[in-house]
């Protein structure tokens, strides 16, 4: 009898060994993490391309121009000064007449948020740049820029204030020393503040004539260190020499009074030689209508500047707007006119610095006699 042997089994299948599958583990945890790693990346060049967008989109950007500020300004619609009436005239002071640029695409806002909070952090981070210049008054003869944001129209003409009389004290000179324009101010001769209001106006930026004392046809004493009729030309300039040594340097000089004096053709050739040889300008102040200072002048092919219109007459507010609105027609018919002022004025420094602001925007520009002639040709 036969044994009946039993039916082989199938091997069984073996099974993966720990070792394969914590391999498998690892390749895929590697795998993820590169992936994170590579997306991080990603997130974070274009956090920083954002950042470097809002940063550098103000130098491509095309500057924007603010608007003039509001309409040009009436000078003669000023309310009315507090002063009970005009004070009468000198005889020498009469005048003659949220998605990016081309991408389209709109940013979440939390990203947006990001962006805008790193390109804030960054402009923070940035080196300060050189702090703003200390408000002084203007050096350059042409000054008057417009104020901030004011688009000035096309020029006008330059405004030449010129301010007489000064040495008599230091109290009445501070105004125009704090002036925010070009000045030219004109210091009297032979006073006790005449050397110290010369130093003065040249530490304030402002423009330094000699107010050269003359002789003016009533008779009155016109000051120290005057110039007379009877003088002989060589006493014209020692006398005139030797007040410019009291204030020198000096960019000129103009006449006080002197409606006797520059009626004289023979001292007024005196006058205008001193100038031409110490190389500075000349301001006829025109205190009389026929001065012989143009035609000597012509004669001996020296220029020089003539005053066009005289502020304070009367010394109320009204007035000297007034007077500075006739300068202003002058300026624009003939490209510059000569407006002189006293800084005994009671109104006149403080209605210059009001009216500043307004005359720039109307389009004039403030100047200084010496910019207006050319005493070196």
């Amino acid at each position: 009898m036969k044994t009946k042997t039993p039916a082989e089994k199938p091997p069984k299948k073996s099974a993966v060994s720990p070792s394969r599958r914590s391999r498998g583990k690892k390749i895929s945890f590697e795998n993820g993490v590169k992936a994170a790693l590579v997306a991080g990346v990603i997130i974070c060049a274009a956090v920083l391309g954002m950042g470097a967008f809002f940063l550098l989109r103000p130098l491509f950007s095309p500057p924007i121009i603010p608007p003039a500020a509001g309409q040009e300004l009436d000078l003669q619609a000023e309310p009315p000064s507090e002063t009970t009436g005009p004070a009468a005239p000198s005889p020498e002071g009469v005048p003659d007449g949220g998605t990016v640029p081309g991408g389209g695409a709109e940013l979440l806002p939390e990203l947006e948020a990001a962006m805008e909070e790193l390109a804030a952090g960054a402009l923070s981070r940035q080196e300060p740049g050189p702090p703003p210049a200390a408000s002084s008054p203007p050096q350059d003869r042409t000054g008057g820029s417009p104020p901030p944001g004011v688009i000035p129209p096309e020029s006008k003409g330059l405004l030449i204030f010129v301010i007489d009389d000064a040495g008599n004290n230091l109290k009445e000179l501070e105004g125009f020393l704090s002036f925010p324009g070009p000045l030219t101010i004109a210091v009297l001769p032979g006073l006790p503040y005449t050397a110290e209001a010369a130093r003065r106006v040249r530490a304030a930026g402002k423009e330094l004539f000699l107010h050269q004392p003359m002789e003016p046809l009533g008779g009155e004493d016109p000051g120290p260190g005057a110039v007379k009729t009877g003088m002989t030309p060589a006493e014209v300039k020692a006398v005139i020499e030797k007040n410019l040594a009291e204030v020198w340097p000096a960019a000129g000089f103009n006449n006080h009074e002197g409606s006797r004096v520059t009626r004289d053709p023979v001292i007024m050739k005196a006058v205008l030689e001193t100038a031409r040889d110490r190389r500075i300008c000349f301001l006829d102040s025109r205190t009389i209508g026929d001065t012989a200072g143009p035609a000597v002048s012509k004669e001996l092919a020296f220029p020089i500047a003539l005053r066009d219109v005289f502020l304070d007459n009367e010394q109320d507010r009204e007035s000297i707007i007034k007077y500075i609105e006739e300068g202003c027609g002058k300026a624009e018919r003939q490209g510059y006119a000569v407006m002189i002022g006293h800084t005994w004025s009671p109104e006149l420094a403080a209605v210059l610095t009001e009216l500043y602001p307004a005359l720039l925007r109307r389009g004039y520009r403030l100047s200084t006699v010496s910019a207006i002639l050319d005493p070196g040709k």
